[in-house]
Formats: C-alpha cells, structure tokens, sequence
C-alpha cells in the first residue's frame, strides 16, 4: 500500500475514532436532550438521536431509513476508498474523501448499533437553534466543501 494512501486511510480512521470516542463520552455523561452551555448564548452540549439524515430528514420513516443509510454510506464508503486509491496524488481532493469516509463510516456504526444517530454539538442564537449534529457530520460538510472548492482550483488550472 502505498505511504499516501495510508496516511488518507489514517486520517478517516482518526476522523472514526474522534467520532465515536465523543458520542460515548456524551452518551456516559449526559442524559437524553441534557443541554450544558459551553458558550451562553451561541452552543452548547446536548445528547439528541437522530434516526433519520441531515437534519431528521426522514426521522418519523418508520425504520426502513436506518438500513436504507447504513446501506448508502458501506456503499459510498466501498467507492471512496476505490477514489482515493486512484486519486491519491492529489492531496486536497484526497483529504476531502478521507474526511467524508471517516463521517460516513462513524455515522454508519451507529446506526447498525443503535438504530440512530448520535448528535451533542447545538448551535443557536436566540430562538434560532441549528439542528444537533456530531463530529461525523461536521468531517462530512468539510469534506464537501474542500471537494467544491478543490473542484474549483482544478478549473482555475484547466
């Protein structure tokens, strides 16, 4: 295997690791919809399942959506790994995968072992709260933007 793939591999395997290391510690910690302010007025910690997508999309499905999920992100995990293999040279490109996979695979363990989502991160102002989410999430939305933004510079060179 060659030292960059590994080290892309690497990168997905510590985005896992922080991942589920932090929704166990909220979940030892805190009880369900705890909330700790962290910063008053702007975020705070709060355990919250998610048995649906991004923002509980399909949350009230009926179930079919846990193995509908768990089944797209193996699926999309199996093709990003066949990614970055072939687009290894290319390190912006190849670190947004690697952030993806890492989310992708830390989202799909839990719904195999819970059957939802674990979220604590809350942010909000006022009234307003964005809907909880994790470290998965959050690797998973840098990816998508360094993949745009790589999409970007490519066009800039051609």
């Amino acid at each position: 295997m060659p030292k960059q793939f590994k080290g892309y591999l690497g990168l997905a395997l510590i985005v896992l690791l922080l991942d589920q290391i932090t929704k166990h510690w909220i979940e030892f910690v805190f009880e369900m919809h705890q909330i700790k302010p962290v910063i008053p007025g702007f975020f705070n910690l709060t355990l919250a399942y998610n048995p649906g997508a991004a923002f509980s999309f399909l949350a009230d499905a009926g179930g079919w959506q846990r193995h509908f999920f768990t089944g797209l992100a193996l699926v999309v995990s199996v093709v990003i790994v066949f990614l970055l293999k072939k687009h290894e040279a290319e390190p912006r490109y190849a670190t947004s995968l690697s952030l993806i996979l890492g989310g992708a695979l830390g989202n799909a363990i839990d719904r195999i072992v819970f059957g939802h989502v674990i979220d604590f991160l809350q942010f909000y102002y006022q009234n307003w709260y964005y809907p909880s989410f994790n470290i998965a999430d959050s690797a998973i939305c840098i990816g998508a933007v360094l993949m745009v933004y790589d999409s970007f510079k490519k066009e800039q060179k051609a």
